[in-house]
C-alpha cells in the first residue's frame, strides 16, 4: 500500500437507496474532487451542493461534496465523500469518473488501515468499527461504540503500564544491584503480577462467554424425533421452514435461520433427532446434531409431554449433563396442551417449560431473551475478536511462564517472559517499543546514572 497514492471506494452497501456516498482519500483528493466539481474551492468541512462531471464534461449527478482537510479527516489524509443519488449506476459512475481522475480503487479496509498508519485510530477501535457494521445485537452495538472511543485502549494501556513497570523494577535489580533498592522488591513484583494475571483472567472468562453477543447467538434445538422440534423452529420463525411430520427422521440433517428476539439476532439451529440410526445418513445427521450443540451457545432440549420417556429421551439428559457445564441448557416439554404422560423427574433438575409449539412459545421466547440479555450485566471489559482472545491468552501463559523465575532469583528468564506478555497485550492496541521500558525503567527510580 502506497500513502502517496488517492484512493477511491463507494463506502456504501450496493442496492437502490436515497443516497450512496463515494469517499476519496490521498494527497491529490482535494485537486480531484475540483476537477470533477469544476470548482475553484471547497471549504473545509462544509457540504456544498455541486454538480458532478465526468471525464469527458458530461453531468453525471447533484450531489452533497464534503472536504475534510488533513488531518482533521477519518484517515488523516485530505478526504472528500461525495453523496450522490442511490442506486448502482450513479456512485459507479462517480467512482470511475475519481479513478479516471488519477485515484485508484481503494483495497478492503484501507481507509480504516491508512487511520491506523496516521495515528487516528488504534487497533482496538479498527476491530471495533469492523465489528460494529455486523453487529448482531444492540448490547454488542453500545459495546462496540465505547471501544471506538478508546474503552479497550485505555483498558490494554493500564495492564500495558503495569508490565513496563514490573519489567523496570526487575532490570533495576539486575542492573543496579549495588543502588539502594527496596528489599522486598520480588515480592512487589509477585503482588503486582497476580494482580494483572486475576484482571486478565477474568477478562478471558467473561468475554468467551459472552462472544454471542459479538457473533450472533447460536441456539441449537435437539431432541429425540417427533418431538416437535421442527414445529419449535417454524414457530419462533412465524413461518413454515421445516417439514412437519409424524414420520421419525423427517429432518435428517440441520436446518439454521436467523430470527430476532429483543434486542438479539440469533441463529436457529434445528436438528436431526437424536436416536440409535436406520442408515448412513440419519447417522450423519445425527453426527452434525452432536457437532450443533458443541457448537451452540443456547442449548433447547425439547421432551415430548404426551410420551413416556424412554432410552432416547435418557440420552438426551446425558449430553445435558455431559454439555452442561460449558453452556446453558434450556429443557422444554413440547405438547403442554395434550394429557401427560412423561415421568417429569427425570428432567426436573433443570426446570423444564412447559408449552405448546402449536399454540403459544412466549414463554420460551421469554427465557431465551433473559438468557442474553444476562450475558450484558458483566462490568468486565470485553474482548470482541479472537486476534485479542488469541493475544491476551498469550499474555496470562506467559505471565504464568514467569513465576518459577521469579522466585528462583532468575530474573534474566523473568524479563524475559515479561517481555513476551508485554508484546503480547500490546498487540491488541499499539506494537511495543524497547524504548518504552527504559523511559519507564529511568525515570520510575531516578538513578541520576
Amino acid at each position: 500500500m502506497l500513502m502517496n497514492e488517492t484512493i477511491a471506494a463507494i463506502a456504501t452497501a450496493n442496492g437502490v437507496g436515497s443516497v450512496s456516498i463515494v469517499r476519496l482519500s490521498g494527497p491529490q483528493a482535494l485537486e480531484i474532487a475540483l476537477s470533477v466539481t469544476r470548482k475553484s474551492s471547497l471549504e473545509p468541512r462544509y457540504a456544498t451542493l455541486t454538480s458532478l462531471y465526468d471525464h469527458e464534461g458530461i453531468l453525471i449527478d447533484e450531489a452533497l461534496v464534503i472536504y475534510f482537510q488533513a488531518p482533521r479527516s477519518f484517515t488523516g489524509e485530505e478526504v472528500v465523500e461525495f453523496q450522490c443519488h442511490g442506486g448502482f449506476m450513479v456512485a459507479e459512475g462517480v467512482l470511475q469518473t475519481l479513478l479516471k481522475a488519477g485515484a485508484r480503487l481503494a483495497e478492503p479496509g484501507e481507509f480504516s488501515k491508512r487511520a491506523f498508519l496516521n495515528g487516528r485510530m488504534d487497533l482496538t477501535q479498527a476491530e471495533a468499527i469492523a465489528a460494529l457494521i455486523e453487529a448482531k445485537s444492540d448490547d454488542a452495538a453500545r459495546i462496540l461504540a465505547r471501544q471506538m472511543k478508546g474503552e479497550l485502549r485505555g483498558y490494554i494501556e493500564d495492564i500495558r503500564d503495569s508490565l513496563l513497570e514490573i519489567l523496570a523494577y526487575s532490570e533495576v535489580v539486575i542492573d543496579y544491584a549495588e543502588e539502594d533498592l527496596p528489599a522486598d522488591v520480588v515480592d512487589q513484583i509477585g503482588v503486582k503480577l497476580a494482580n494483572i494475571k486475576a484482571t486478565l483472567s477474568r477478562t478471558l472468562e467473561s468475554s468467551r462467554r459472552r462472544s454471542g453477543l459479538m457473533q450472533g447467538y447460536r441456539v441449537a434445538i435437539i431432541g429425540k424425533p417427533n418431538v416437535g422440534k421442527s414445529s419449535l423452529l417454524n414457530a419462533l420463525l412465524d413461518y413454515e421452514r421445516a417439514i412437519v411430520s409424524d414420520i421419525a427422521g423427517t429432518t435428517r440433517d440441520t436446518i439454521e435461520e436467523q430470527v430476532r428476539l429483543g434486542t438479539h439476532l440469533i441463529r436457529l439451529v434445528d436438528t436431526a433427532g437424536i436416536r440409535n440410526a436406520s442408515d448412513e445418513i440419519e447417522r450423519i445427521g445425527i453426527e452434525r446434531s452432536i457437532a450443533a450443540i458443541e457448537n451452540a451457545d443456547v442449548v433447547i432440549a425439547l421432551f415430548d409431554q404426551s410420551r413416556k420417556a424412554d432410552d432416547e429421551d435418557r440420552s438426551i439428559v446425558e449430553l445435558i449433563e455431559r454439555y452442561q457445564s460449558d453452556k446453558p441448557f434450556i429443557a422444554v416439554l413440547n405438547k403442554a396442551d395434550l394429557a401427560e404422560v412423561f415421568e417429569s423427574e427425570l428432567i426436573s433438575p433443570y426446570a423444564p417449560i412447559p408449552l405448546s409449539c402449536k399454540h403459544d412459545t412466549q414463554i420460551l421466547i421469554d427465557a431465551l431473551i433473559h438468557l442474553m440479555d444476562h450475558d450484558n450485566e458483566s462490568d468486565e471489559m470485553m474482548l470482541i475478536s479472537q486476534r485479542q482472545i488469541g493475544a491476551t491468552q498469550a499474555a496470562v501463559s506467559a505471565i504464568e511462564e514467569a513465576y518459577e523465575p521469579l522466585h528462583s532469583g532468575e530474573l534474566e528468564f523473568f524479563s524475559f517472559h515479561i517481555n513476551v506478555a508485554i508484546r503480547a497485550i500490546s498487540s491488541i492496541s499499539r506494537p511495543y517499543e524497547l524504548d518504552e521500558m527504559f523511559d519507564r525503567m529511568f525515570g520510575q527510580f531516578c538513578l541520576g546514572k
